[in-house]
Parts: structure tokens; C-alpha cells; sequence
């Protein structure tokens, strides 16, 4: 059924990404995470929001489930954890470029519910062809914590990315027209929906499974210059650079 596959596809990423099962698909605050602040915070130290996940059921508590930090993972200051699955090439992305990328996306809370998956991915890899995802750096058309987590990759990089709620889609645009990148189909849109403005006690936590395709610059005209993409596994050459005189969609 679909909880089982749901299920299957979370356990398959999340091994590849070194997150236990137990963390990727806990859904509420229980007796076992949900402490009061003294337990998870060093004596004397004020409660931050970054310390405890967001769970409208417990605004205003002074209690909360702690936020997970997960193994071998690289954490910022924003709340942001990622780890390269695959390094890339090249330059990072920079102010005003154009980002083109593959991804998945994966609810923590509620059993993982998958909003968007390529199918048969395998060790991190994308392999079969589709129509990517594309924004412009400094744009604001995606969400904050996915720039943020970008940005410091390299074309042909592949990274696992736990994205907290703080740094995730705004609330303000439930179809995520305005702030991608957006679910291909309804179920996807609906799955991570149901996720997002529960008033209970759900972990709103997002994992992102993120490959880096191309970079493109500005060309000085309105448009771009495609970047090169890394050169596969079997050892096609990259393409040249082309130049686009297209708007930015």
C-alpha cells in the first residue's frame, strides 16, 4: 500500500543518508523526547528556538522535542544539517546566478510522507532524465533553507538536507507557487500539506535528497549562459557553454 512504500522509500534514504529509522519517522513528542527545557538545555541557558522543533500543539509550553541532531552531519547556525552523499566540481552558485537541480523530498514527521521521488533511486543517484528545477539565487522563489543548503555545493554534488521548519516553506502560500521547489502532482502537494499546517504534534522537519545539475550566469541581456554539467560515470563529454537570450521564467 502506500504507507509501505512510503515507508520504504524513507528507510532506503534515510540509510543512505546515516539517519536512524527511529528519528526520521518519530511524528510527535513523546514521553520519551518531550521533556521539559531543563533536561535538554545546559543549566542557566535561556530556551531557544532552535533547540526544539516546532509543534504548534505546544506554543506557548515550556516543554518541547528537542531537536535531533543527526550523525555526521554538518549543522549551521540557521538549523540547517546536511551531508554529501557525492562531492562535486567547480565553482559554488553565487548572487544571481541560476541554479538547476534534481531533487526529492521527504516529510521527517508523520511516517516520512514522500512529496516528491524519483523512482529506482539507488545510492544517492539520479539517473534517469527529467525536467529539473531551476531559481535564481537572491530571488526568493525557494525555499530559504534549500538556498541556503545549495549553495555551498559544486555541479554533479549529490546532499542529504534536514531542513527545520523556521528555515522551510512560508505558510502563506499553501499551492507553493510563489516558494518552491513545488510538488509535481497533488498527492505529493497533499502529503506534505497535511505535514505542514497540522495544529498538533507533528514534527514539520523536512529532508531533501539534492543533485546539483548546472550552474548558469548571467549574460548581461536577460538571460543566461548554461554552465557545463559533470561528465558522467560512462564518460560523455560535457556539453559547451550556450548561451541563453530567454528571460528568467
Amino acid at each position: 500500500g502506500s504507507r509501505r512504500d512510503a515507508l520504504y522509500h524513507v528507510s532506503l534514504l534515510v540509510s543512505l543518508a546515516g539517519l536512524s529509522p527511529a528519528a526520521a519517522v518519530a511524528d510527535s513528542c513523546s514521553r520519551k523526547d518531550c521533556q521539559p527545557q531543563a533536561n535538554f538545555l545546559p543549566a542557566g541557558d535561556a530556551p531557544k528556538q532552535k533547540d526544539m522543533v516546532q509543534m504548534p500543539g505546544l506554543k506557548g509550553k515550556n516543554y518541547g522535542k528537542s531537536t535531533y541532531n543527526y550523525p555526521d552531519y554538518t549543522k549551521e547556525e540557521s538549523g540547517l544539517q546536511y551531508k554529501d552523499v557525492k562531492s562535486g566540481t567547480g565553482d559554488n552558485p553565487k548572487q544571481g546566478d541560476r541554479v538547476v537541480f534534481d531533487w526529492e523530498g521527504y516529510t521527517i514527521g508523520y511516517y516520512g510522507r514522500i512529496f516528491k521521488a524519483k523512482n529506482g533511486v539507488k545510492g544517492g543517484a539520479f539517473d534517469a532524465e527529467t525536467e529539473f528545477e531551476r531559481f535564481v539565487v537572491g530571488a526568493g522563489t525557494i525555499v530559504p533553507g534549500l538556498e541556503q543548503g545549495i549553495l555551498s555545493m559544486r555541479v554533479g554534488g549529490i546532499r542529504q538536507i534536514v531542513i527545520p521548519a523556521e528555515i522551510g516553506y512560508p505558510l502563506d502560500d499553501p499551492p507553493h507557487d510563489k516558494v518552491g521547489p513545488k510538488p509535481p502532482n497533488f498527492d505529493g502537494q497533499r502529503a506534505l500539506n497535511f505535514v505542514l499546517y497540522n495544529q498538533g504534534l507533528i514534527d514539520k522537519t523536512l529532508l531533501f535528497n539534492v543533485k546539483l545539475i548546472r550552474i548558469d550566469t548571467p549574460n548581461g541581456k536577460g538571460g543566461f549562459t548554461r554552465g557545463v554539467v559533470q561528465a558522467s560515470s560512462a564518460g560523455k563529454a560535457s556539453p559547451k557553454p550556450v548561451e541563453e537570450d530567454e528571460d528568467e521564467e
